[in-house]
Formats: structure tokens, C-alpha cells, sequence
């Protein structure tokens, strides 16, 4: 295994090897017709390549862009990896799911959510308020990660990527296996009025026409991976922590307000968020410890070779 990486290989490369490597096995399993999924599997197979290049040529031990690629390529193919799932909406199912979805939430709350909004309290003030922090998601992994960079915190960069590489993969695949595309299109015909908002409002929905892909709705990532980046940015400062909540909870509140997902959407991305944490802070740290030493012992089997 070494001579195929030649530098340490870290719980994040692992994590995004093994996602693309299922990913290829589930479709050639049950992508049918398999033509229609050529572009996912081009794509799977090579970023497992990718990947695989990128530990064996860039090391961290180098300077410059050499190690800023090597700790930080996951975050730069988390829209990628985004983008291909709108392919796959429909690999398990043949329809969406929410009606199903929305009338369990009716049926445990007595009203759905983003329809009592609609009738009874937008506001485009308060829109604006949650949309600005709706928007603030697309700004904080470089706010976490550019930082913690520049500070040379390598391994809380490592361990963040694999919270956030696992909790968007585990999201990845529940968009297929339980397709939901979202209160925005299920129940278009049924709202009254417009969610408006002079600034930010404009921006989410110029973003979301572009970038979004319809469907993927459960879980929230947005919520999942912000509940992530709040979590490190309390270990960094908890004044920024505390900034970050304030955030989060906004964002939780416009994902619903602003009718792109379901109170569930919300909750389930919040489980996997705390579950990845979890995984992470259990295993990540024994990891490294052994990775670290497993490095040195073969630096000295190097040294007495030669």
C-alpha cells in the first residue's frame, strides 16, 4: 500500500475513495439502463484515481500549493460530487417521495410547515434576515478552512474533512434512496404568496436556479455540514462558535422558511452531522497516532537502509 501512495493516506482519503468506489458498484449493480449512467461512472472512477494521485505526488511535508491541494482537494470536490447526484434521483425509485414525507409531518403536527408560513407570517424583513443566513453556508468552508490553513492546524483541517466527507456522502446516498424534491415544487399550485426579500433573497434563488439540482432535499446538507463547521469553530473560539449558532439556527429556520426543504430535511441532516462527529472524534485520533507512527517507523527502516 505504501509504494501505491508513498505519503500517509488519512481517514478523509479513505472516506472519499470508498464513496466512489461504492458509488461505481451500486451503479453497475442496479443503474439500469447502464448507458444512461456512463457520465457517473466516468466520473467515480476517476475521481477514485484522482485521489489517489493526489496522496501520491502531493505530500503534506511539501510547502505551498503542493500541501495546501493535498489537505484541503476534498473541499474542492464536494460540488462535484454534489452536481452528479442529480443524475441519480431516480436509480431506486421512479417518483419522488413527498407526498409520502409531508403527510407524515402533517400528521404528527397538524399543519405543514411551509404552508402555514405562506398564509400567515411572511415577512420580507425577517426573509431577509434568514435568507442572509441561509446564504452564510456557501462562505464558511473557506472561513473554517483558510484560517485553520494559514494557523497550520493540519490535523483539525484532516478531522474536519472527514466529518464533513462523511456526512456529505452518507447525504449523497439518501437522496436516491429516498428522493424528495422539496415544499417549492411539491406544493407550488398551492402557495398564495411570494417569499421576497430585496437582497439576499435575490441571491439564494439566483444560486439555487443555478447550482441546485432538483431533488436531494433529505437530508439537508446545508444544515448538516454548517452544524459541523460550528462544532470546529467552537474548538478554534467560542465567540465565533456562538457567532456561528446564531447562524445555523437562522439557516435552519430559512431552509423551511424559504419552502427548499422539510422540517424533517432538517432533523435527519442534524442525526448524521452529530453521528459523524461523533465517528470522528472516537476513531480520527487513534488514526493518526498510529499513522504518525507507522510514518516514523519506516523512516527509520529508510535510514538504515541506506
Amino acid at each position: 500500500m505504501n509504494r501505491l501512495f508513498r505519503n500517509p493516506v488519512y481517514p478523509m482519503d479513505w472516506i472519499i475513495i470508498g464513496y466512489c468506489l461504492v458509488m461505481v458498484a451500486i451503479l453497475l449493480s442496479v443503474g439500469r439502463p447502464l448507458e444512461q449512467y456512463t457520465d457517473e461512472l466516468t466520473f467515480y472512477a476517476l475521481t477514485a484515481v484522482l485521489v489517489v494521485l493526489i496522496v501520491r505526488i502531493f505530500g503534506e511535508r511539501q510547502s505551498g500549493l503542493f500541501r495546501f491541494v493535498r489537505l484541503l482537494y476534498p473541499a474542492i470536490l464536494f460540488t462535484a460530487f454534489y452536481r452528479m447526484t442529480g443524475g441519480m434521483m431516480f436509480l431506486l425509485h421512479d417518483k419522488f417521495m413527498d407526498a409520502q414525507l409531508s403527510g407524515f409531518e402533517q400528521g404528527i403536527l397538524g399543519f405543514e410547515p411551509s404552508l402555514y408560513i405562506d398564509r400567515y407570517l411572511l415577512n420580507p424583513w425577517i426573509t431577509e434576515i434568514l435568507m442572509g443566513s441561509y446564504f452564510s453556508y456557501y462562505l464558511m468552508l473557506p472561513a473554517l478552512f483558510i484560517p485553520l490553513f494559514i494557523w497550520k492546524k493540519y490535523d483539525m483541517i484532516r478531522q474536519s474533512l472527514a466529518a464533513i466527507s462523511l456526512t456529505f456522502f452518507i447525504g449523497y446516498m439518501l437522496f436516491f434512496v429516498y428522493p424528495v424534491e422539496g415544499p417549492r415544487w411539491h406544493y407550488m399550485d398551492q402557495y398564495v404568496h411570494a417569499v421576497e426579500g430585496p437582497f439576499f433573497r435575490q441571491i439564494v434563488e439566483f444560486v439555487q436556479a443555478n447550482g441546485s439540482v432538483r431533488g436531494g432535499c433529505v437530508p439537508s446538507t446545508h444544515v448538516a455540514v454548517a452544524l459541523i463547521i460550528m462544532v470546529y469553530f467552537f474548538r478554534i473560539s467560542k465567540p465565533i462558535g456562538w457567532l456561528m449558532a446564531a447562524l445555523n439556527l437562522g439557516m435552519a429556520v430559512g431552509t423551511v422558511w424559504g419552502r427548499y426543504h422539510y422540517m424533517t430535511d432538517v432533523l435527519v441532516g442534524t442525526a448524521i452531522a452529530c453521528g459523524a462527529i461523533w465517528v470522528v472524534d472516537k476513531y480520527h485520533p487513534n488514526y493518526t497516532t498510529t499513522s504518525a507512527g507507522s510514518a516514523a517507523n519506516l523512516q527509520v527502516r529508510v535510514q538504515n537502509v541506506s
